[in-house]
């Protein structure tokens, strides 16, 4: 045996000596393991834990609250909402006094618990005395808190119950030395003040508010009085506000304590909407006054906040008076000494802005915009001098402090507007939008771009100045502002063609040549990145562009992007999305020929594809052309292609397609589409028959009954189906009409140069004729005189080109989602005497069968250079980049649920 080479003498010799060298590493890890080991139940701890199963829900939750560990007790807490459902009267009779006692967390509960059985003497034994010294501890504190609101919230039990049963064992927890176990329980009194009546409230709550709120108790207890007393305002009458809330909402607005007057300062504005207008300018003013000059900055922050909220409730003299020079001050000492209520004061910019309006002289109005602009680029002219890894904590903070203004100031952007004039923009703020629209710092970016939307509904006609910063932002390096701006892109890119107004104008956006390449830039680095669900969003938000920009531009720019996606990504999501944008693309396309190479190439690259995954993608596209098309434009051109992959070789396509067969058959009407009804009964009569995997079988025979039970649309109106034939009819409207404007703007450019005479004989011709083509069974509706008459001839086209430009435009902006169907020529038109003679033959082969449908459906104008497809999967000449591997056309199943998008 040959010796091994020296490379792998030298890797063997270095892993002995990593083992040897790791020696060391290993004994730590044997420590490490040794406290897990400790950490398993013993078989006695084991012992102690099991209960017996026979016990009902109510003898188990008092055993384990008796005697069981405070996991098993915190369990049965959580469970309480459950058992007051179940059992309220057992539960209040016999858990809830374990509850209580079990819940003793603190010291001063303990000290009342046992002050309650001395002065009654009532009879205390050692064992229930263990019991009420009982500790619980802070996630059993909490899970009590909340079961106890649940059980509120459900109204397992009466209001007088439950104020009876709960009341008191919320009150005794308020003041938990733990911070997060105290708010968790006065959250969950608030919540009952809400339905306690009033007499309770007074004797329950209010009258002991009085003794709490002194300043001989804690600071934890006035600060929960402050909460309480907020909330109880709303509960009681003016009088009674008067004289027993109010002299304690002085007293604590006094306090010595920072912290309480700052809390008590927030509550102002809730107590202020519960003793209206005239008790609030003599009560509430005054106190926010002193508060502003309050020596804490949490302080003045409060009382700031609280008058900008209070704005709407104080006249014009008290805004003119009183609350604009101290707005004034807080605007200037934010600058100079006092930069803690800067963030909230950009905060707050639009609600001033809005609540003092009118009331600025024009040099104030001036000053206070220089100060919102200045705001704008807080932090963008400072040069710091230190390198990014020596940036001193300070900086830091001051440099995330100025970000945050900035982000508020974009927030805010949308207001201001507002309080410049919109006519204003272009010399007021266009500067400060672009400086927010470039900001180096992404939270600003993102911000603008949600306000983007708003921006534009407000500047109306002025919109297209701001078109350059919407390609800016489009183009933004980050995907979080793209996914930002992309949330309302149709209506902004709406506002942008329209100019701003509603009424139907020319598309303007031939004018902005870079928003084409911006949006594809857009996609592609959506694409590029993970997050596939801005992708998907993106696509879905292209829809829009069928009423933005010319259907040519999207042939050439957008659609075969669609296909490739459709063809070569990764996530389903994304594919249905690209689907279903490409549906809509053809469904708006105003050139017949273009049209007739879509449809092939679904049919060809999708439906006939190698891979099972691009014919699964194909099924998918024909649920959307069922949903976006007209039932006639289904069957003449997607039904038997869709149905003839019941022959598929993959399990999964069949599988999917039996699923789609409900759908498949609404789109038949009777008697017109029999032939396409014996046709869809003979493949599931063959799956029925020849189908061999188990699953997809027992999906047919569903599918089967399901199909039976379904009743066919007819021709002629049904009163069950109106609605629905309704809607269709006016989807195969919409489509003649977009035929007929093709037709008319060809002829417009033929009579381009022509001799009148000439044009006057063709537009007589052309009368004629369609008079004699349109379906019976669709009737168009047009206005004037028969069509015939040559001399309204000329109106009556011009009005067949408004109605097929409004298609293009009316009520787009409402739901993209719900986009109208068009259809294509009526079902009758398409069937020939040939192709229905044919299809009597039970005998006839698919492949006939769609030729023949095709040849006899096929306009004139189409060329026969690119005819479309047979359906033979055979013939189609596409190269698949997915027909390699596991997804090549085999015989062997594979599950529906084996492909999954990434989260």
């Amino acid at each position: 045996m040959p010796p091994p080479p020296p490379a792998a003498v030298a890797a063997m010799d270095f892993s002995q000596n990593s083992l040897f060298g790791y020696m060391d590493d290993l004994q730590e890890l044997t420590i490490i393991e040794r406290p897990v080991r400790r950490s398993l139940k013993t078989p006695e701890e084991i012992e102690r834990l099991t209960v017996d199963e026979d016990l009902s829900d109510i003898d188990r939750a008092v055993y384990l609250l008796s005697a069981g560990q405070d996991i098993q007790g915190t369990s049965v807490i959580a469970n309480l909402p459950s058992l007051m459902r179940q059992n309220p009267a057992e539960t209040l009779r016999r858990v809830l006094p374990k509850v209580r006692v079990h819940e003793d967390a603190h010291l001063f509960t303990q000290r009342v618990w046992i002050s309650l059985c001395l002065s009654r003497r009532w009879d205390c034994g050692g064992e229930y005395i263990s019991e009420v010294l009982h500790v619980a501890g802070v996630e059993m504190q909490l899970t009590a808190a909340v079961s106890f609101l649940t059980i509120l919230q459900e109204e397992s039990v009466s209001i007088h119950t439950y104020a009876h049963s709960f009341l008191q064992v919320i009150l005794l927890h308020l003041e938990h030395r733990d911070a997060g176990v105290s708010n968790a329980w006065l959250e969950t009194l608030l919540s009952v003040i809400e339905v306690l009546p009033k007499e309770t409230l007074r004797h329950e709550i209010l009258n002991p508010l009085v003794s709490k709120a002194q300043l001989s108790q804690t600071v934890q207890s006035r600060l929960v009085s402050c909460k309480i007393l907020g909330k109880l305002t709303n509960k009681f009458d003016a009088h009674t506000i008067k004289r027993e809330i109010l002299p304690l909402v002085k007293s604590l607005c006094q306090d010595v304590e920072y912290e309480v007057r700052s809390c008590m300062c927030r509550q102002l504005e809730n107590i202020a909407q519960g003793i209206g207008t005239d008790l609030t300018k003599s009560v509430v003013l005054p106190e926010l006054i002193e508060l502003s000059r309050d020596e804490g900055s949490s302080v003045r922050l409060a009382a700031f906040e609280t008058l900008v909220n209070l704005l709407d409730i104080f006249d014009s003299d008290d805004r003119s008076q009183t609350i604009l020079p101290l707005v004034k001050s807080f605007c200037e000492k934010s600058f100079k000494a006092d930069e803690s209520i800067l963030v909230s004061l950009s905060f707050h910019l639009g609600k001033l802005c809005h609540g003092l309006y009118g009331i600025f002289t024009p040099d104030q109005h001036l000053r206070f915009l220089e100060f919102y602009k200045k705001l704008c680029t807080l932090g963008l002219q400072q040069e710091n001098g230190h390198n990014e890894n020596q940036i001193p904590p300070q900086i830091l903070e001051q440099e995330k402090k100025y970000i945050s203004v900035r982000k508020n100031c974009a927030y805010n952007f949308p207001a201001m507007i507002v309080f410049v004039d919109p006519k204003n923009f272009h010399m007021e703020l266009y500067s400060t939008f672009f400086c927010l629209c470039h900001d180096p710092e992404v939270p600003v970016r993102y911000t603008i771009a949600i306000c983007f939307y708003e921006v534009s509904k407000l500047l109306n006609s002025g919109v297209n100045l701001i078109h350059k910063e919407l390609m800016t932002l489009l183009q933004d390096e980050s995907l979080e502002v793209l996914d930002a701006l992309i949330d309302h892109l149709p209506e902004i890119l709406e506002l942008m063609s329209t100019g701003g107004e509603s009424s139907i104008h020319e598309n303007k956006f031939s004018s902005l040549p870079d928003l084409i390449p911006a949006l594809t830039a857009a996609e592609q680095r959506a694409a590029a990145s993970l997050k596939w669900r801005t992708h998907e969003k993106l696509l879905q938000k292209y829809a829009c562009l069928p009423h933005v920009i010319s259907s040519d531009q999207i042939y050439y720019r957008f659609l075969q992007r669609m296909f490739t996606i459709m063809m070569t990504n990764n996530v389903l999501p994304v594919q249905k999305a690209a689907s279903r944008t490409l549906c809509i693309f053809l469904r708006y396309n105003r050139k017949q020929e273009q049209r007739h190479e879509v449809i092939q190439k679904l049919i060809e690259q999708l439906g006939q594809g190698k891979s099972y995954w691009n014919r699964l993608r194909f099924l998918d596209t024909c649920e959307f052309i069922i949903e976006i098309f007209s039932k006639s434009f289904f069957c003449k051109y997607f039904f038997l292609p869709a149905i003839e992959l019941t022959h598929d070789p993959v399990a999964n396509v069949r599988m999917k397609l039996c699923y789609l067969l409900p759908k498949v058959k609404s789109t038949l009407k009777i008697p017109a589409d029999k032939h396409l009804l014996q046709q869809l009964e003979m493949c599931v009569r063959k799956l029925l028959c020849q189908e061999k995997d188990k699953d997809v079988l027992a999906i047919v025979k569903r599918t089967v009954l399901e199909l039976d039970r379904m009743e066919m649309s007819m021709d002629a109106f049904q009163k069950k189906f109106y609605e629905k034939d309704l809607l269709d009819q006016e989807k195969e409207r919409e489509e003649l009409l977009l035929l007929e404007m093709e037709q008319l703007e060809k002829e417009k450019q033929q009579n381009d140069g022509r001799p009148v005479s000439e044009r006057a004989f063709d537009k007589k011709r052309r009368d004629t004729k369609t008079s004699t083509t349109l379906p019976k069974s669709i009737p168009v509706s047009l206005p004037g005189p028969s069509s015939s008459t040559p001399s309204t001839s000329k109106e009556i086209k011009k009005s067949k080109l408004i109605r097929s430009q409004s298609i293009n435009s009316q009520a787009f902006h409402a739901k993209y989602g719900n986009f109208d169907k068009c259809a294509s020529k009526s079902s009758a038109a398409a069937y020939t005497p040939s192709a229905s003679g044919l299809a009597k033959t039970s005998m006839i082969s698919l492949d006939d069968s769609f030729r023949t449908r095709n040849a006899s459906s096929l306009p004139a104008s189409f060329s026969p250079n690119a005819p479309l497809p047979s359906t033979s999967r055979g013939t189609g000449t596409s190269v698949d980049p997915k027909s390699s591997g596991s997804k090549d056309m085999q015989p062997r199943k594979a599950t529906l649920k084996s492909r999954k998008s990434n989260p």
